[in-house]
């Protein structure tokens, strides 16, 4: 992706963040967008067919980046050298959710919710897939894998919006240990 796809792409998601903190999803017109980000129309929908699909690759392009398998060193954390690190992981994902505690806030409880939580839930069954049960001694072998994956992802979007609607008190650290401490027992 050139430098210009790129600008234009963070233009439209940070007008379209910005609008989803003021208004509720039902209600912001891709005119307020393309407004918003000074793009036109046409190069609105040369990213993007639909405002559904502007939400779905928000929410990829963050989860790409979260769940990466080699993740860099950034301004506010350094996850890079805990590439292999499950409760690192869970950590980095959570400190880029208190960065976009009021995008992620909004996201969890507009009507739209639903949709960002099966795209949040889908990406972390393969992190659970990946990282937790494949290739380990798993405990608890009455409950069918995948059954195990939902639950385990399940309880970690639970755990977030449990976060996320008290205010985020708690450091990532600490929520990391609230997973680990109710997840292990189940594993």
């Amino acid at each position: 992706m050139d430098r210009r796809h790129q600008k234009t792409r963070k233009a439209i998601f940070s007008a379209f963040s910005e609008l989803l903190i003021k208004h509720s999803y039902s209600q912001i017109t891709v005119q307020e967008i393309i407004d918003r980000a000074d793009v036109g129309r046409t190069t609105f929908y040369a990213h993007f067919p639909t405002k559904d699909d502007l939400l779905r690759e928000m929410c990829e392009e963050l989860f790409e980046h979260v769940f990466s398998e080699e993740p860099e060193a950034e301004q506010t954390h350094d996850f890079s050298t805990a590439a292999g690190n499950f409760g690192a992981i869970i950590t980095h994902i959570l400190y880029h959710l208190r960065e976009h505690e009021k995008t992620m806030l909004i996201l969890l409880t507009c009507e739209s919710g639903e949709l960002f939580q099966r795209y949040f839930h889908q990406y972390f069954n393969g992190l659970v897939t990946d990282r937790i049960l494949s290739g380990g001694e798993r405990k608890n072998t009455i409950v069918p894998e995948d059954l195990l994956t939902e639950q385990i992802s399940a309880s970690f979007v639970n755990l977030v919006r449990w976060w996320l609607k008290n205010g985020m008190k708690q450091s990532p650290e600490e929520i990391a240990e609230y997973f680990t401490a109710m997840t292990q027992p189940i594993i």
